[in-house]
């Protein structure tokens, strides 16, 4: 009776537990079905939204067809965000190994839709009534008032892809299968993009108006910087102008040479202990020099000051700088350009004829000052008559920038804090979460225009890394600086203002380098070998290692600077190389260090 008893309880349990594990296993069942199911439309509509995005890259000129696509790629966005954050899902990111996957496929999903549906769309929707014909001045002057309609929509799409992309940031690599790893940096890399996009228009909208002189009259002090004379930032500011602003029109009010500047006693501004321990006080004393400190926050206050010595006091607003190359690519918005002595400047032949042909034709730097002042003149006239090619004009003006071509520095606090940050600022290479940057600034110390003939090839690597979890890096980098004279055998008998005609102590035809590498922050120097080794100085500059060198090269000969490098802390993975514009030079990717 007892055992019978018992044994009927104990088989319903058994019954129940059974019905119950069952339940389980269908609910489970249903749930990796559903799950799937909608993971794979998910998949589909990310994938099209993907397809759509690149479609848009090409009609980003025409923001009424922009929109369009924008509105296509909300649709897909939305209907993956949907399908990856319904109570099932959810439930599912909870599972071991499964659980990080979906979350992060949700999290990719939510990201876009954000990007598409809240910060593009306001913008599209604004842009989309907006011309690049608004940029063309009429009657030499430009409608600021398109501008001001963008600025509160580009703000708005800048704050929301930057909560996009931190958001993405947010998810733990660790876990994720390699295909879901690569989709997440995909997708990251893609934020990243539009966010520089977009932070450069709300910047632009914010910054133009008030420079164009919309708050009242401004005035513009712009370097011309050659690049045939090398110095940190670029080259020699050579020649130099005012440009007046005033709602919105512009006028060139004074032009300069750097021969028009005098040789001061001492630095016409303070400057810091550790500038003075690595470049002396020359940048403080002499125009040519401004750009040699790699920080233009630095070289604008200077030439700012030496400006106003040298001009009855006048203060300019702001400081901007450019090299003949920024001009080669303006050109193509404005078309050739006759100038007053029966030349015409072109995208093709505006670097060698203002870097070095100049030079062989006019002896006297009087004749060469009237050259580059007619030139200036001309090319402003093309750029503020209105027939200049709005589209190929910012195309030219976004291309200089990326390649720190194009600098700029504002006297006014709250406008220099949104240029700050920007490869317009030229500040000090960066080095963070993602990147280690070296600088690799170069500058002539032969007192001439030999540089026109020299090149510059860099390149970096890990010799020893290991990222960590996190995917910070850890090891060993070795940079390479290889310096090449391309000068013709006979040099020694060119002009001597390209030579240099041995005022300072090198002979005609060589050309000396002085070299200034910035190791990137929280590194350490363990080597540094050099062609000849003539030795090495250097110091420290905001927290970076500076290594410094000399080289003299003869026509054909080169020269090769090896530093090798340590992290002393996590750093980021990916090494660059932020160096002098040059002719044809670049600043490109270096060489990463992968997570295992």
């Amino acid at each position: 009776m007892t055992g019978a008893a018992i044994s009927r309880p104990a088989r319903v349990a058994g019954l129940v537990f059974a019905a119950v594990l069952g339940a389980i296993l269908l609910v489970t069942l249903v749930m990796v079905v559903w799950v799937g199911v909608r993971g794979f439309l998910a998949y589909g509509h990310l994938r099209d939204a993907q397809a759509a995005a690149e479609s848009a890259r090409s009609q980003l000129t025409d923001p009424a067809a922009a929109s369009g696509a924008i509105d296509a790629i909300a649709a897909d966005t939305a209907a993956a965000r949907s399908l990856t954050s319904d109570p099932l899902w959810r439930l599912a990111e909870g599972l071991p190994w499964a659980g990080p996957q979906l979350s992060a496929v949700s999290t990719i999903a939510a990201s876009l839709d954000d990007v598409a549906g809240s910060a593009l769309a306001p913008l599209v929707e604004v842009a989309s009534s907006f011309s690049f014909d608004a940029l063309r001045p009429q009657a030499g002057r430009i409608d600021l008032a398109g501008f001001v309609s963008l600025q509160d929509a580009a703000t708005t799409g800048a704050d929301g892809i930057a909560q996009a992309a931190a958001s993405l940031d947010e998810i733990d690599h660790r876990p994720l299968v390699a295909p879901l790893r690569s989709a997440v940096d995909e997708v990251d890399g893609l934020l990243q993009q539009t966010r520089g996009a977009t932070d450069a228009l709300a910047r632009a909208t914010l910054l133009l108006p008030s420079m164009l002189g919309a708050d009242g009259p401004r005035n513009y002090l712009v370097l011309f910087q050659n690049n045939a004379e090398w110095r940190s930032l670029g080259g020699i500011p050579g020649a130099m102008a005012v440009i007046h602003t005033d709602g919105g029109a512009m006028s060139l009010a004074a032009q300069g040479s750097s021969s028009d500047f005098t040789q001061y006693e001492a630095s016409v501004l303070p400057l810091s202990d550790e500038i003075l321990a690595i470049y002396g006080d020359r940048p403080g004393k002499w125009i040519q020099n401004v750009t040699q400190v790699p920080d233009f926050a630095v070289s604008a206050e200077l030439a700012k000051e030496m400006w106003a010595r040298e001009n009855g006091g006048q203060q300019v607003d702001g400081v901007i700088a450019l090299d003949p190359v920024v001009l080669s690519y303006m050109l193509a918005a404005t078309g050739p350009v006759p100038l007053p002595t029966g030349d015409v400047l072109t995208t093709e032949n505006a670097v060698p004829l203002l870097l070095n042909d100049v030079y062989q034709r006019y002896q006297r730097p009087a004749d060469q000052d009237l050259f580059f002042a007619a030139a200036a003149a001309a090319v402003f006239s093309a750029l503020s008559d209105g027939t200049a090619n709005p589209t190929e004009l910012v195309t030219a003006l976004a291309r200089a920038g990326d390649e720190h071509r194009l600098l700029m520095w504002s006297a006014h606090p709250e406008e220099q804090a949104i240029i700050a940050g920007t490869t317009l600022a030229g500040g000090l290479p960066v080095t963070d979460d993602a990147t280690s940057t070296f600088g690799v600034y170069l500058n002539d110390g032969t007192g001439s225009k030999m540089d026109f003939y020299l090149t510059a090839d860099s390149a970096a690597e890990w010799t020893q890394c290991t990222a960590d979890a996190a995917g910070a890096a850890h090891g060993t980098a070795e940079l390479t600086v290889t310096l090449t004279s391309n000068a013709p055998a006979d040099a020694a008998a060119l002009p001597d203002y390209i030579t240099g005609g041995g005022v300072f102590d090198v002979p005609p035809g060589i050309a000396r380098t002085v070299g200034y590498i910035y190791l990137p922050e929280g590194f350490e120097l363990l080597d540094a070998t050099l062609t000849g080794d003539p030795g090495f100085g250097g110091g420290v500059h905001d927290g970076r290692r500076v290594v410094s060198f000399t080289v003299d090269l003869a026509p054909g000969a080169s020269a090769t600077a090896t530093i090798i490098a340590r992290a002393t802390v996590p750093t980021g993975p990916e090494l660059r190389i932020e160096s002098t514009p040059r002719i044809g030079g670049d600043t490109a990717f270096a060489a990463l260090c992968s997570a295992p």
